[in-house]
């Protein structure tokens, strides 16, 4: 095939020297590619099980597969530094897909089951797509008829790889080979893979993750797990998020030798059986995911007395919540903050009850650096709110091909801007107290106001738009869609609009409200605080 699509260092904003070298002297950084985790687990642990469940693998299995994988895409035309749009749901094929395509490598670009045309054609474009790694269909949904949309809009997608009936695509199944050889060794700071930010602004930026960076995103948080061969990790959560693949999730679970169970959905019912079947010890969830486990256990009968630890994050966790999550499942509950930007920040294991149950945690290293801001960037008196800015061994310095929006997102000197509010505490924990900027999270999932009013106001009849966040108990905020219109739509028609133009679900509103002007700022912006503040009271 050849590479078309450019140096894929063009556009990317790499870690200061000074600042690499001391992450290296002091050993966070490995100097290892992301790949060698699973060679390196094939060595020390190569007849234990890698992945369980209908497909089962041990680790020797799997890095056999993963070499072929890299082979069998280096025989498609697909060279190193080439980037691949993976959108694949749970399931072993994700993690050889994963591991193939870094061996050979070429850059995952790990998009979402959820994402639809609007952001699969929008990720393609950005990040100079060779290729597309789709399912044939998944949870009711043709993936082939998304690539059929992206290959007319996007022709610089030279391949489709479906897992499943390919129809006029190629066939995953077909796609791996003896290698031919040796594969291609990648540079350790080079970009290993590209994860899809929230999107705080507009639509989802591409956050590039380097080899050595990732590398230790997944090692230290296994390390701080306490993640040994003798767990069982459930992937109940999208694999292509950052939580659940590298912290720790299935990166941080093979650097430990332990075992991968995968669940198509993470509804009680699925997820239940298969912590009973495969004796579970870990899973990371969502908020309201957590809540409805916790209520399941009075109708669901599964025994979950495997489950040592259960990893809560995405979004602030309720005290009444977290407070249940032991008595209910068993497990130890660790709260989790972080970003795929970087910073993370888990409550430990040995922690008290009460900050576990009260704060989001601590950062992971002893390189994060943190402070707390005023909106004039200076540091907010101790226990005081302020928004989170960051830097780190595992933390960007600045998304990619987003110059513009870097300059907003990121200090002059390099920290970078989370948008959430905190309090820190003596201790180091963070409490979450809300955002700073303009981005709904609800149930775990970042919905951008400007990217969902931008599409809500190409809907006929509509003025004026703005979206803003509600408290809801199940999924902490809900997306509410004020609109000045005439005729006023419905939410159903709202909804059917929104699914034309190729957005995802989980950004479209839960409620529309009509409202006869949109109160502004001083410089003329939408005052979300103030319209928050009406609607809210308006539900009352």
């Amino acid at each position: 095939m050849g590479s078309t699509s450019g140096d894929h260092r063009t556009g990317y904003v790499p870690f200061p020297a000074e600042d690499a070298e001391r992450y290296r002297t002091a050993g966070y950084w490995a100097g290892r590619p992301l790949g060698d985790l699973l060679r390196s687990a094939a060595e020390r642990w190569g007849t234990r099980p890698a992945i369980v469940g209908d497909q089962p693998l041990g680790y020797a299995e799997l890095d056999h597969a993963a070499d072929r994988m890299a082979a069998g895409l280096t025989a498609q035309g697909f060279e190193p530094g080439d980037r691949v749009l993976v959108q694949l749901p749970n399931g072993p094929e994700f993690v050889t897909v994963l591991f193939g395509l870094l061996r050979a490598g070429v850059i995952p670009v790990l998009a979402l089951p959820a994402h639809r045309s609007a952001e699969i054609i929008h990720l393609a474009r950005l990040s100079d797509a060779a290729g597309y790694v789709i399912a044939d269909r998944a949870a009711g949904f043709d993936y082939r008829v998304l690539a059929d949309e992206l290959l007319a809009a996007v022709p610089a997608v030279r391949r489709v790889l479906v897992h499943g009936d390919p129809g006029p695509h190629t066939a995953l199944a077909a796609v791996p080979c003896a290698p031919d050889g040796p594969l291609p060794q990648p540079d350790p700071g080079d970009i290993a893979l590209m994860l899809v930010s929230g999107g705080t602004t507009g639509l989802p930026k591409l956050i590039a993750r380097t080899h050595d960076d990732y590398h230790y995103n997944a090692r230290a948080s296994a390390e701080l797990c306490e993640l040994t061969e003798s767990d069982v990790y459930l992937v109940s959560l999208p694999a292509a998020h950052n939580f659940p693949l590298a912290c720790p999730g299935i990166l941080g679970t093979v650097a430990s030798g332990g075992a991968l169970a995968f669940v198509a959905d993470p509804s009680p019912e699925t997820a239940f059986a298969a912590v009973e079947r495969h004796g579970v010890t870990v899973t990371a969830l969502v908020p309201p995911l957590a809540q409805l486990w916790c209520a399941a256990t009075e109708w669901e009968e599964a025994d979950l007395g495997s489950l040592r630890l259960l990893q809560v994050g995405g979004a602030k966790l309720a005290e009444p919540v977290a407070r249940e999550v032991t008595p209910r499942l068993g497990a130890r509950l660790q709260q989790v903050f972080g970003m795929a930007e970087g910073l993370l920040n888990y409550t430990r294991l040995d922690d008290p009850d009460d900050l576990i149950r009260t704060t989001q945690g601590r950062p992971l290293s002893p390189a994060d650096r943190v402070r707390v801001v005023d909106p004039d960037g200076r540091d907010v008196p101790p226990g005081a709110e302020g928004e989170l800015i960051t830097q780190g061994p595992y933390t960007i310095r600045g998304y990619y091909r987003a110059a513009e929006h870097n300059a907003r997102a990121f200090t002059p000197d390099g920290w970078y801007r989370s948008g959430d509010l905190v309090r820190r505490l003596p201790s180091g924990h963070l409490v979450v107290t809300g955002r700073a900027k303009d981005v709904i999270n609800r149930g775990g999932e970042n919905v951008s106001c400007d990217e969902l009013e931008e599409h809500l106001l190409a809907l006929p009849g509509v003025q004026h738009a703005a979206v803003v966040g509600l408290p809801d108990d199940a999924l902490g905020e809900k997306v509410c869609a004020a609109l000045v219109a005439d005729p006023m739509p419905t939410l159903a028609a709202v909804r059917s609009f929104l699914t034309g133009r190729g957005l995802a679900a989980y950004k479209h509103p839960d409620q529309v409200r009509r409202i006869d002007v949109l109160p502004v700022t001083a410089v003329g912006k939408i005052d979300r605080r103030a319209l928050t503040a009406a609607l809210g009271a308006l539900e009352v």
